[in-house]
């Protein structure tokens, strides 16, 4: 018995010692063999503090820029990656900063960024906190032959083809919140409104339409509960993950998963329904999930085999990507272009003037809107100055030569999207001003084919939906050119914010002025 006791004891001081060692060599041993290879190549960066690095300071730094709204100018770097712009400033563009445990190597030249979005094997995304999984997974957060798959499936849902059946869903959910204005306005024919939660609803809103259609309400509670999802895993994203710590009965991880089981059984519900009509001979319909559907059988019949389609599963992830995806590049988008227009009218007047000229005060089509090319112009120039995701990250998965350095496997690349598009040697001296005239010519033409504009990333997985976000955006657009003139009220203040993604901390109170 003494012997079966003294086995127990030995087996758990080896259990014991191979978790600290694991503990260890990822809070220090591994961190500081990381660091010496990166400062021998030349990077300079802070020296590594344990487990933390440079993490409190991002956070101290973010809050303090949060404290405040900022002078009305789109130079807003400083406001938005505030420890970022510090550290590149401090230590040059080739440098690098610590989250937590791991190294974050800045990468801003074009041709190194083409290289690194390239070449997605080799770079991959980074492993997130297990409960952002809650939120939606999908496409975008798969690698290598899953993500080929779920690519080749979903990319039909997104040919210009099938979106133009979706016009009239955009257009409905516009004419809704253009009512609402109105009966904000009154008989007044002035007032102020904050257009921020509206274009929200509004993005929601087409998005439930566009990916459920007949199951629009249905699709409008799922949002609710995807919207209340995101600020939790918001706050998650603040503080390094402890492992295990999500299996924790706290109030807020039990929220996450209470939300989380009742939207895969909703969307669940809609996709079956939607089978059984298919099986039962019913055609697929034009909304994205038919599409999804659609595709999907048609992968596995055409090879024969179930494991080349999506499981159910699979298409509920795909289903919660479209809500959060769909509604807050678009949302985005369309409120920072109003402030933009709100602040420089003369581009407003030449926007309202080409859609007049091309609709009058008729339904926008489909053919006017790939004619729009000053709102078009204008939507490019927003996304420069005001993109959706400040940054994109990818990891190294093996030893990799990028450029001059070296990489280790395990290490961040992160290219600062909003430092690109404001960098003066790329756009010159006018590079923080809003001149739309710079896309005249288009995206290519004004970059030069250079990896120099991110909106909707790059590469093979430059983001599905850019076409579905973009013909909203025109069509939005172009409707409330047509009803209102707009301006920034006396009320409002400049603070964009990341939550996700680039947002109006503290929203936006326009004057509306009813045409």
């Amino acid at each position: 018995m003494e012997m079966v006791f003294g086995l127990a004891a030995v087996s758990l001081a080896v259990v014991f010692l191979v978790y600290l060692w694991r503990v260890l060599n990822w809070a220090w041993f591994r961190p500081r063999k990381l660091q010496k290879c990166l400062r021998q190549q030349g990077l300079k960066g802070n020296k590594y503090k344990f487990i933390f690095g440079d993490l409190n300071q991002v956070i101290k730094s973010t809050k303090e820029a949060k404290s405040k709204p900022m002078n009305l100018s789109d130079d807003i770097s400083p406001r938005v990656l505030p420890f970022f712009t510090d550290a590149i400033q401090k230590n040059g563009e080739n440098s690098f900063i610590w989250l937590g445990p791991n190294p974050v190597v800045f990468i801003k030249e074009s041709e190194l960024i083409r290289d690194v979005l390239t070449k997605h094997t080799v770079y991959q995304k980074p492993p997130s906190n297990p409960l952002t999984k809650l939120l939606a997974q999908g496409v975008a957060s798969y690698e290598e032959d899953k993500w080929s798959k779920h690519r080749r499936i979903i990319n039909p849902a997104f040919h210009m083809e099938k979106l133009k059946h979706m016009i009239p869903a955009f257009y409905l959910s516009c004419i809704e919140m253009l009512g609402e204005w109105e009966k904000k306005i009154g008989n007044q024919g002035l007032a102020e409104v904050d257009v921020w939660p509206h274009l929200q609803q509004l993005s929601s809103d087409a998005i439930s339409r566009t990916a459920f259609g007949s199951n629009y309400e249905e699709g409008r509670k799922i949002f609710e509960l995807q919207k209340e999802q995101a600020e939790h895993i918001i706050e998650v994203s603040r503080s390094i993950y402890i492992p295990g710590w999500r299996f924790l009965p706290t109030k807020r991880n039990r929220r996450m998963k209470e939300i989380e089981k009742q939207v895969q059984a909703s969307i669940r519900c809609i996709i079956d329904k939607r089978v059984m009509a298919m099986k039962a001979g019913e055609g697929s319909k034009d909304d994205l999930l038919g599409i999804l559907l659609e595709s999907n059988f048609k992968e596995i019949e055409k090879q024969g085999n179930r494991d080349f389609g999506m499981t159910t599963g699979e298409v509920i992830e795909e289903c919660k990507l479209f809500y959060f995806a769909g509604q807050e590049t678009t949302s985005v988008l369309l409120v920072w272009t109003m402030i933009l227009l709100s602040r420089h009218q003369e581009w407003q007047t030449r926007a309202r003037e080409e859609v007049f000229k091309l609709y009058g005060k008729d339904k926008p089509d489909l053919d006017g809107l790939n004619r729009l090319k000053s709102v078009t112009m204008i939507l490019n120039e927003s996304l420069r100055l005001y993109p959706p995701a400040v940054s994109l990250a990818r990891r190294t998965k093996q030893e990799t030569k990028l450029g001059d350095l070296t990489l280790p496997p395990g290490v961040i690349i992160l290219m600062p999207v909003i430092l690109n598009h404001h960098d003066e040697k790329i756009w010159g001296d006018d590079a923080k001003e809003f001149k739309p005239e710079r896309f005249s010519e288009g995206v290519s033409k004004a970059t030069q084919g250079q990896q120099t504009f991110l909106p909707f990333g790059g590469g093979p997985r430059i983001c599905v939906g850019l076409n579905f976000a973009m013909l909203e955006a025109k069509l939005v657009m172009a409707m409330i050119l047509q009803h209102y003139s707009f301006e920034l009220s006396p009320s409002y203040a400049h603070a964009p914010t990341t939550v996700i993604t680039l947002q109006p901390q503290c929203g936006a109170p326009l004057l509306l002025r009813k045409l």
